[in-house]
């Protein structure tokens, strides 16, 4: 794999131009609370407004910030030690600091929930993930290493029931062969060591090299994104990236180009037994003449290893051009097994309403050519549509409300094109019928972290005080309509979880806390709808497989 990526590297080599070097410490995606702490405060006018929040995660450079750990500098004065776990050597030019370290538990009474977990795994029970690690600078060498240990109960619970029908048992996303997205991700007392949010870099300002296994969130969504999130543990991956916003003439950019490894679960069958190429990339521009507004896209191409060949196109396969017909094939299935993803997308930020509105639109097959996409825009496509609202100020008091919709179930169109496929799923998002482990690493997606064909409606209302914060949200998730389009067909046999959550954000000294219950009513659960005749006589309505899970997290770091 290493010797695949010698090219890429001399290629990204050659745009280092410049002398100043960058701290380039990264806030990870494991630390959501400070994540959302700092978009806060940029709609509050207190975090640079040329900062897109598209390309996560963030670098102190871009908050501007000595340590991203402690935006409010409140540890100097109320630390519960006296240690200092940062130091400077050699006139400034180096440095060493603790990371802090966080324990994460979790815990589901009923069947597997959660989404952007990062290494954690789908499981019912307890499930713990600890980290601890440091940060070393020197010169234009940085060093992360912050490797997690996750474990997890992973009881058994009631799946998906074999020998309902048999379309269902062919269909079904965790069935063999169709997508790497086991049911259950090993047996009893999982316990796996990771290298976790971990780095190397070389950094000038603003550009950054280096090899990662941090997870990445591309996009403008705080739920849900199209093609990175941390719903997957990090993987490994080389990338060239900005650490803060690049300003020219016409405006300010940011960026992203990784070349990566994705691995298989190991519980799936009938599947390749091989690894996915990755190369991705994502691009914003802040327009000079219109503040507040981001434009970007992302693109994803995933290959196996064994069809890779050597040219500068199977490496970057992200810089061709976007239409099938513009490679000079002549037939619409692609000769290589390989999947493309591209989103295009969009954040407006107002600070003076300290308020944004978003989108992100993406397909998961190119169109063949411009008539084709002017026709069928809504073939293989998903968006997600955002707004975020701070109001009600009381000297540092506010609330916060914020919406996300996320729509991913296929089109009839996109279902019609598919007849002539083994599988008529195979081009919804995340499945291929070439590349036959879906859009997922180690058994889990890489994109947004609801089912395949998922559409979710999420409002959250929040209290917030600096860190600090206490609210309430409501998730609608519809699971994988596509499944229940094409086999299902029952209107009265969606599988729909409706759930309500409590949760806050605390700090303390030197003290993070973060904690959440979540109360999951899930409808027809599992699209298991078969009442006897005499309970459809005595009401049509009825509902003979909801089901109750209660599911809740509880997080706590230490700041050094």
């Amino acid at each position: 794999m290493y010797t695949k990526y010698k090219h890429l590297l001399f290629f990204s080599l050659l745009f280092f131009i410049g002398a100043e070097s960058s701290w380039a410490q990264s806030l990870s995606l494991n630390k959501q609370n400070l994540n959302d702490y700092y978009r806060r405060q940029q709609l509050l006018g207190n975090v640079n407004p040329t900062l897109s929040f598209t390309s996560r995660p963030l670098f102190s450079e871009a908050l501007d910030t000595d340590n991203i750990f402690d935006p409010e500098n409140t540890l100097e004065n109320s630390s519960l030690t006296n240690f200092n776990s940062t130091f400077t050597f050699h006139k400034g030019r180096g440095k060493f600091t603790l990371l802090p370290a966080s324990i994460l538990n979790q815990y589901n009474s009923h069947h597997p929930e959660g989404i952007n977990d990062g290494s954690m795994i789908p499981a019912r029970g307890a499930q713990i993930r600890a980290d601890l690690g440091f940060y070393f600078k020197y010169s234009l060498l940085s060093i992360t290493f912050n490797p997690e240990l996750v474990y997890a109960h992973n009881k058994l619970y009631d799946g998906f029931p074999s020998g309902y029908k048999t379309t269902l048992n062919l269909q079904f996303p965790n069935s063999k062969g169709t997508i790497d997205l086991p049911e259950r991700i090993g047996g009893f007392h999982y316990t796996k060591f990771l290298l976790g949010q971990s780095s190397v870099r070389l950094s000038y300002k603003p550009i950054s090299i280096g090899l990662s296994n941090e997870n990445l969130w591309w996009g403008p969504g705080y739920k849900n994104s199209l093609l990175m999130t941390n719903s997957a543990s990090g993987f490994l991956h080389l990338t060239l990236n900005t650490v803060h916003p690049v300003k020219t003439p016409i405006g300010s950019f940011e960026g992203r180009l990784i070349a990566g490894k994705l691995e298989e679960s190991g519980y799936t069958e009938g599947l390749p037994d091989d690894w996915r190429y990755l190369n991705a990339m994502v691009l914003s521009y802040q327009p000079r003449w219109v503040p507040g507004l981001f434009l970007g896209f992302t693109r994803s191409f995933q290959i196996y290893s064994e069809d890779m060949g050597s040219g500068f196109s199977d490496y970057l396969p992200v810089l061709s051009l976007l239409s099938k017909s513009s490679g000079g094939s002549n037939e619409e299935v692609d000769s290589q097994r390989q999947d493309q993803l591209i989103s295009l997308f969009a954040r407006w930020l107002f600070p003076e309403s300290n308020a944004e509105i978003y989108f992100e639109y993406g397909r998961e097959d190119h169109s063949w050519d411009m008539r084709d996409f002017l026709l069928e825009p809504t073939h293989t496509s998903a968006y997600i549509l955002g707004a975020h609202k701070l109001l009600g100020f009381k000297g540092d008091r506010y609330f916060q409300v914020r919406g996300e919709i996320t729509q991913m179930a296929l089109s009839q169109t996109t279902l019609n094109r598919n007849r002539d496929y083994t599988n008529p799923l195979a081009n919804a998002w995340y499945y291929h019928h070439q590349v036959k482990h879906g859009y997922t690493h180690k058994g889990q997606l890489v994109g947004a972290g609801i089912d395949p064909g998922s559409n979710t409606q999420t409002l959250e209302i929040s209290w917030n005080r600096e860190i600090k914060q206490v609210g309430i949200e409501f998730d609608r998730y519809v699971h994988n309509n596509n499944f229940w389009y094409e086999s299902i067909k029952d209107f009265r046999a969606n599988w729909v979880d409706l759930s309500t959550s409590v949760f806050a954000n605390w700090d303390y000294k030197n003290f993070l806390v973060f904690g959440k219950i979540k109360l999951v009513s899930s409808r027809n659960y599992q699209w298991l709808y078969e009442p006897t005749w005499a309970e459809v006589q005595a009401d049509y309505w009825t509902h003979p497989n909801n089901t109750f899970n209660l599911h809740t997290q509880f997080g706590v770091s230490y700041r050094f």
